[in-house]
């Protein structure tokens, strides 16, 4: 059962789709402030809901990154019987399937928020064991204690499957060998502050990526959660200037 306001959304506005994709463990709601600032600006907006997310930690386990790909696709099809041409957005692992689907689909852009090619030491994951020993085992996360944010984003998952973890990683490694691949114009942005995906991960993704228009964006004094910190409404503008733009 999808945990109380977690749905995906669709808000319905014009000939423009933007695709929002959230990130790992996270839920469509950590999206919906920014969706709804882009549809107050005329977009038709998506929130997808990845498989395995918002429901439970055992869900999450049974997932793959393909599933997870699969979610993006879906949302992509209900956009592109509604909308002419259609961007796309994601927020941490979500940037990565963001990307994914662009070397799969025709998108018009692409926005990455806090995208995570090189993981921080602080994640510990020189310390995650061999997948085949993983199991059911998971590690314990700290409860979310937001301000200002639709209550449900505080709902993330108490617990982490060590296995979904490796399922990130291949998923990393997946999109860092197509990024050459990508050449739809794209939009960069990380907080120089971010202790989880290390803030190089932006200078690698601009330098790798085939786009031939490439911008990037860094966030001052800011950590990972890009569409929940106190700068987004820095973000939101950011975003929506790209998104306007000819």
């Amino acid at each position: 059962m999808i945990i109380k306001g977690a749905e995906p959304f669709l808000l319905k506005g014009g000939s423009t789709g933007i695709l929002l994709v959230h990130g790992f463990t996270g839920l469509p709601a950590e999206l919906l402030p920014l969706g709804e600032f882009l549809n107050r600006a005329g977009f038709t907006v998506l929130g997808v809901r990845l498989a395995g997310h918002a429901t439970n930690e055992r869900d999450l386990a049974r997932s793959t990154r393909e599933d997870w790909l699969n979610s993006v696709l879906d949302g992509w099809e209900i956009l592109s019987g509604l909308c002419e041409k259609i961007f796309v957005v994601g927020h941490s692992m979500g940037a990565l399937l963001a990307l994914k689907l662009a070397k799969l689909r025709e998108i018009g852009k692409v926005v990455t928020l806090a995208a995570p090619i090189f993981i921080d030491e602080e994640q510990g994951l020189e310390n995650l064991p061999p997948r085949e020993k993983c199991g059911n085992l998971c590690v314990e996360r700290p409860q979310r204690k937001l301000k200002n944010v639709p209550p449900v984003v505080n709902k993330v998952y108490r617990k982490m499957p060590l296995v979904s973890i490796h399922e990130l990683v291949e998923l990393i490694a997946e999109v860092e060998k197509i990024l050459p691949e990508i050449t739809a114009p794209v939009l960069i942005m990380h907080g120089d502050e971010d202790h989880t995906a290390q803030p190089k991960s932006a200078e690698f993704i601009a330098e790798k990526i085939g786009s031939a228009s490439v911008e990037r964006v860094t966030v001052a004094a800011c950590g990972h959660l890009l569409p929940l910190t106190e700068s987004r409404e820095f973000v939101f503008e950011e975003v929506l200037k790209f998104c306007l733009k000819d």
